[in-house]
């Protein structure tokens, strides 16, 4: 079985974070205080992954993007609003992953389906999956980290970003309904809807979503309902469907990816190596320093990923607001570089598989136009609500 390069850049990486934890190089008390802090955030990643892969085997997304199209009775304007409610629900909800690995999918296979162009469909989906990611604290692993010091539970979290993650959504759209206004103001013949092929899997499956999403929006320990719904899933299809219990649905090679970061970065920071970024740069006061921090965090984000970009200015964020301001940066802002996201390779993958020509350059371009000003009016609104 040939080994793609991916792999080998995450075994790199999770090789020398082992050497910097054997070694020393990280001291062992600042190994243990990131394990305690990084273990229920990974667990609920393990977890939510699963709900979402069991979820899609069970045609939850299927059927939703088939009723998706008869609700928008030929008219694509319709059907385009659904489509984006959908990646807005999933990513705020099941996290951007879910939103660029099964969602893309559903969608652009519904575009084909009915004789619409995919292009604006799979952008929609790429482009929420980051923007839309800044609502709740468990629709992005920059979130999950930086939540216990925005303040005690989801509700000090969503008082801060429930208006800029409003124009993350807005504006994003927006650009995209003028780019392919041709697509959008079309229409298209109604698809003969398709029962799922177990239905007693399909709507337990569907329950187990609609109680769990409004919990991961009021839960503080998010992991625990994340996990209970994983386990209820996986006894679900240990009964109906066996098969599709799979080592793979552990999402290994992005758990890898992310402990090597941590562990990286912490130990960065524990030889002071980042001593630059020790004395916050924005509290809360300064218009100036929040558009800087949030524009240092865009900018790092498409230059080496939005999670260790969060993870290296994290000390630059001097309290909630400032921390609010890079989290728009490291999560509004990645649209542009291929690599500024792992959603955004994630979903690249997908859509190529589909059949959906995709140039970087243009795509680059696309997340210039779009990046800019929804990271600059999101700082605005944060500025608003924070007083």
């Amino acid at each position: 079985m040939r080994i793609g390069a991916g792999t080998w850049i995450v075994a790199g990486l999770v090789a020398v974070a082992l050497v910097c934890v054997v070694s020393g190089f990280l001291p062992r008390a600042d190994a243990g205080a990131l394990g305690a802090r990084i273990a229920p955030v990974l667990g609920f990643v393990v977890a939510i992954t699963i709900v979402a892969e069991l979820a899609r085997d069970a045609a939850v997304f299927d059927v939703v993007s088939q009723r998706l199209a008869r609700w928008g009775r030929g008219r694509v304007l319709a059907l385009w609003a659904l489509v984006v409610a959908l990646a807005v629900v999933s990513t705020v909800f099941l996290s951007l992953d879910t939103t660029a690995v099964i969602v893309t999918p559903v969608v652009v296979v519904l575009a084909q389906s009915i004789g619409v162009s995919p292009l604006p469909f799979a952008l929609a989906t790429v482009w929420l999956a980051n923007t839309a990611s800044l609502a709740l604290p468990v629709s992005n692993l920059t979130n999950l980290l930086a939540a216990p010091e925005i303040g005690d539970g989801p509700g000090a979290f969503i008082a801060l970003s429930w208006a800029p993650t409003l124009v993350g959504i807005l504006v994003p759209v927006a650009i995209l309904t003028i780019m392919h206004r041709r697509t959008v103001f079309g229409t298209y013949e109604t698809p003969v809807p398709r029962r799922p092929a177990d239905p007693t899997l399909f709507w337990s499956a569907t329950g187990i979503l609609l109680v769990l999403m409004p919990l991961l929006a009021l839960t503080h320990d998010v992991w625990i309902p994340a996990t209970v719904a994983a386990l209820a899933l996986i006894g679900l299809f240990a009964v109906r469907r066996r098969r599709a219990l799979r080592l793979s649905l552990v999402p290994w090679q992005a758990l890898a990816l992310a402990a090597s970061l941590f562990v990286l970065v912490e130990a960065a920071h524990a030889q002071g190596l980042l001593d630059f970024l020790t004395s916050p740069t924005a509290n809360g006061d300064s218009a100036g320093d929040l558009f800087r921090l949030a524009a240092l965090g865009a900018v790092s984000a498409n230059a080496i990923n939005n999670l260790p970009a969060y993870l290296v200015l994290e000390p630059a964020a001097g309290d909630p607001v400032a921390l609010m301001a890079l989290l728009i940066g490291v999560n509004l802002g990645p649209l542009i570089t291929p690599w500024a996201s792992l959603a955004t390779l994630l979903w690249h993958h997908r859509v190529v598989a589909l059949g959906v020509t995709i140039r970087w350059s243009r795509f680059m371009l696309w997340g210039v136009v779009a990046a800019v000003p929804t990271v600059l009016a999101a700082v605005l609104a944060l500025m608003l609500v924070s007083g």
